[in-house]
């Protein structure tokens, strides 16, 4: 009897493919598909909503086939009834709408900060794009700098590696403290604490405070950081004694993810002292930084101009 209806089953299957079975046949296979799916037991704190998963594995079906194909809604059934089959014989299945939900953490003139569900806290610099999951899943933590710059503080756990991704480059940690900053032409990875490995396209480096590691032009190289970048300043107030103006310049470009255009590179070399508050904007540096020195910065959105 078993036999019989497999085979009727396969043969009313088959004739549905080819757009062969009459109005009666499929909604026969419908029918069956759905009655068999109703009497299913369906986990919906593991496994989503019953119907939002059929539907999603229908839709999807149907994308791969395209739109000239007919398609029957009876697979979607069949479909979702062969995810129970694979979770009674222990397999893990999670599907895709039981993904975790992934956030996104923007700054717009200031830098502001973020703690992650694993006690992990985020600096993100002005003008900069963080994405992260709501909760972290599996053996490994993963996020994204999508743009600017950020100062991270990992909170330690051997058995699951943090990895953050900018760009083409991937940075792996357990715990320590680093700063990343992203722009158009390169990526740097500056260590403050703890140890790091940076990769991209087959190239490799591991780190210790007070190394940098620099993506440009598609090379990764290793080299001593610059000892004003190794401070926090996302969240310390910082003072500059006796600097250069090129030093300060290099600090508001990765605070403030600006630019900074100029006619006359001599202007560089200036000496000044700088007092930044962490919460300061970058106007209020600037005017700073123009009654010391008579210069004339103007702020023209991301792009910093001495008029």
């Amino acid at each position: 009897m078993i036999k019989r209806i497999k085979h009727s089953l396969e043969h009313l299957i088959d004739k549905s493919s080819r757009n062969k079975t009459s109005i009666a046949e499929e909604n026969l296979l419908n029918d069956f598909a759905f009655t068999q799916y109703q009497k299913s037991k369906w986990d919906e704190l593991s496994m989503g909503n019953s119907e939002e998963v059929s539907q999603d594995i229908y839709d999807n079906i149907q994308l791969h086939i395209g739109k000239k194909k007919t398609f029957t809604p009876y697979l979607k059934y069949i479909a979702a009834a062969s995810i129970l089959f694979l979770a009674g014989l222990g397999f893990l299945f999670k599907p895709e709408i039981a993904v975790d939900k992934q956030l996104s953490f923007k700054t717009s003139s200031i830098p502001k900060s973020i703690q992650l569900s694993d006690g992990s806290k985020i600096y993100l610099a002005a003008n900069s794009l963080f994405q992260y999951p709501e909760k972290f899943e599996g053996d490994e933590r993963k996020v994204t700098l999508l743009k600017g710059n950020a100062f991270f503080e990992i909170a330690k756990d051997k058995k699951h590696p943090f990895i953050i991704t900018s760009r083409e480059i991937k940075t792996r940690v357990v715990g320590t403290s680093f700063h990343i900053q992203l722009s158009k032409s390169k990526c740097e990875v500056i260590v403050v604490t703890g140890k790091v490995n940076v990769s991209s396209k087959g190239q490799s480096v591991d780190l210790v405070p007070n190394d940098e590691a620099l993506f440009e032009s598609n090379k990764l190289t290793k080299q001593l950081a610059d000892k004003s970048l190794l401070v926090n300043w996302y969240t310390t107030d910082v003072t500059l004694n006796e600097t250069t103006l090129k030093q300060v310049i290099t600090i508001l470009q990765y605070k403030y993810g600006v630019s900074f255009q100029y006619d006359n590179e001599h202007v560089l070399a200036t000496p000044l002292t700088v007092f930044i508050k962490k919460d300061a904007t970058l106007e209020n540096v600037l005017e700073q930084i123009n009654y010391i020195t008579n210069l004339k910065f103007k702020v023209y959105g991301e792009i910093v101009k001495v008029d």
